[in-house]
């Protein structure tokens, strides 16, 4: 009897304190629920700068060198979740290839200036303040321009004395470009530096691997692959609009 005497006396003290109970989880679950989603979603718009090295994937094979150019652009981001993101560019990059004569005291040089436009997954991390992240993403572009600087007649190579013709391919100066349209897969990687709300500068490298031929590739044509392959590296802006 005095153990049930006990054990009634304990329910209504219980009872008592389900409402203050109720109260503190009531007070302390909004601020729990906004805790969890401290991230807001972001969009920011930039410009960027840097310059390329870059070679073209030959097949048969072209003795050759990588050439450096310039490369600009405009950007935006958008971020939806924390870690997670997608960036558009618009870029103007200049590709290409040297002819390598070895010791021979002739140069051939052919930039080819494309219209880039990346559509990239972006992945970051770190702080506030400083972020490592990596791009990864198709690319497609379109040439808008095709320049040679040459020391000799490329045109006609074998007339061209003590030229080094043997071994070597030489169709691929003179030809004329066939397909000004290109796509790819690009992979960066670099880091930005928030200094003030609002602003970021950011440092990336990016490496760049054609998929499309820039001469014809059939069985009876002179080469199987023609493909640019680059690596950028650029020094960028942000503005975070939202």
């Amino acid at each position: 009897m005095a153990k049930n005497h006990a054990r009634m006396a304990h329910t209504p003290r219980m009872s008592h304190l389900m409402p203050l109970i109720m109260a503190i989880v009531g007070i302390m679950l909004p601020s729990t629920i906004a805790a969890q989603k401290h991230y807001q979603s972001n969009f920011s718009i930039g410009a960027k700068a840097g310059a390329t090295i870059s070679r073209m994937e030959f097949s048969p094979g072209v003795k050759q060198s990588m050439v450096t150019g310039f490369m600009a652009g405009v950007m935006c981001r958008y971020m939806e979740e924390t870690h997670f993101g997608v960036i558009a560019e618009l870029n103007i990059e200049q590709r290409g290839w040297k002819e390598n004569f070895e010791e021979h005291p002739f140069s051939y040089e052919r930039r080819l200036t494309y219209l880039q436009l990346p559509l990239l997954t972006h992945i970051y991390f770190g702080s506030r303040k400083f972020k490592g992240f990596v791009n990864l993403g198709p690319e497609i572009g379109y040439m808008i321009a095709d320049g040679i600087k040459s020391n000799f007649n490329y045109r006609n190579p074998a007339a061209v004395s003590g030229f080094p013709i043997a071994n070597r391919m030489t169709e691929q100066m003179s030809m004329e470009i066939s397909n000004r349209f290109d796509y790819g897969i690009s992979a960066g990687a670099g880091i930005e530096y928030k200094p003030v709300r609002r602003h970021a500068v950011s440092l990336e490298g990016r490496f760049y691997y054609g998929l499309g031929n820039i001469y014809p590739s059939n069985k009876r044509d002179t080469f199987a692959a023609s493909r640019g392959i680059s690596i950028m590296v650029s020094l960028g802006y942000w503005f975070r609009l939202k």
